[in-house]
């Protein structure tokens, strides 16, 4: 994975080249028709430590859009969305014993959920890195 730093306000953070993302600071990584879901680096700074997740049941069907996850830290409680529609078919349990892997390594162990995709244009659909980086700029101000 290409990765890259940037700042915005005072926040210094991590983006990935090759992935998408969502105004609502979701990322998502498709391989073999299945998109792979967490949060960005910049939302768990945001949200500081991530002490607790609700993730979806597998099987689920979800809407784009829909609020599927639930992450809460010592400062607040953030939905995650789904960035496509489709049907749940993993979920990081890891997460329920180590919440914080999403803070440790949020592109990485830290990933939140795995949706297998109904409709691929709405992946294509979602921002590429610089598309994201001029929705936190915009969101920041």
């Amino acid at each position: 994975m290409e990765t890259y730093k940037v700042t915005v306000g005072n926040i210094e953070f991590t983006l990935v080249k090759g992935i998408k993302y969502t105004d609502s600071d979701e990322w998502a990584k498709k391989e073999n028709g299945i998109v792979r879901v967490g949060i960005t680096d910049y939302a768990q700074k945001r949200l500081t430590d991530i002490v607790g997740v609700e993730l979806p049941e597998v099987d689920t069907e979800v809407s784009k859009g829909d609020p599927v996850a639930t992450l809460e830290s010592m400062k607040a409680t953030a939905d995650v969305y789904a960035p496509v529609s489709g049907k749940i078919v993993e979920v990081n349990e890891k997460l329920y014993e180590e919440p914080e892997l999403i803070n440790k390594d949020p592109y990485g162990e830290g990933w939140l959920f795995a949706i297998e995709i109904s409709n691929p244009s709405e992946y294509e659909a979602l921002l590429d890195d610089a598309g994201y980086l001029e929705s936190v700029k915009k969101r920041h101000h």
